[in-house]
């Protein structure tokens, strides 16, 4: 453990994905999802935004051009997770999956979050997700954090994409 605790400031920048084809990975990212390309290196590497920042995701095929996921049972990234701003904005990407015919892995209420799981067409996990604001978030009496994993209200989500 460390002494003292990391800078509350830090934040997770970005990741980089190997990816077996990375047309049909900017296809999903960017396509589906709607991140925007960044910057392309041929048919080696891409990256990718949202809101015009440098990258959040990097697409590479240097070391995986052609590959296959790893198998289930070995170490690795289980997933990565994207955050939405708002209900409204994880309504709006549940609603481009369904159009893209893209099935979910799974949809669950954290209390401090609603999740919605999924692939990406490399078999990577997928988590996107918006937070609850922090005053909502559930707590036990000795006001601890308190989260839990439910069923997420699909419809509830998506009538949040109309308010």
């Amino acid at each position: 453990m460390a002494a003292r605790p990391i800078d509350p400031g830090v934040r997770i920048g970005h990741v980089h994905l190997k990816v077996a084809d990375l047309d049909r990975a900017l296809a999903f990212y960017c396509g589906v999802l709607g991140f925007e390309l960044m910057q392309r290196y041929g048919a080696q590497a891409a990256f990718i935004s949202a809101g015009g920042y440098h990258h959040h995701i990097g697409l590479n095929t240097w070391e995986s051009q052609g590959g296959s996921p790893p198998p289930p049972g070995t170490t690795g990234l289980y997933h990565v997770a994207i955050l939405y701003p708002t209900r409204a904005a994880l309504a709006d990407a549940l609603v481009r999956l369904a159009e893209a015919g893209i099935p979910l892995d799974g949809a669950s209420d954290h209390g401090v979050s609603e999740a919605l799981y999924l692939r990406d067409p490399d078999g990577n996990g997928v988590e996107l997700y918006w937070d609850r604001p922090h005053d909502q978030w559930p707590k036990t009496p000795d006001g601890q954090l308190k989260m839990f994993t439910q069923r997420l209200d699909i419809q509830g989500l998506l009538a949040s994409r109309e308010a």
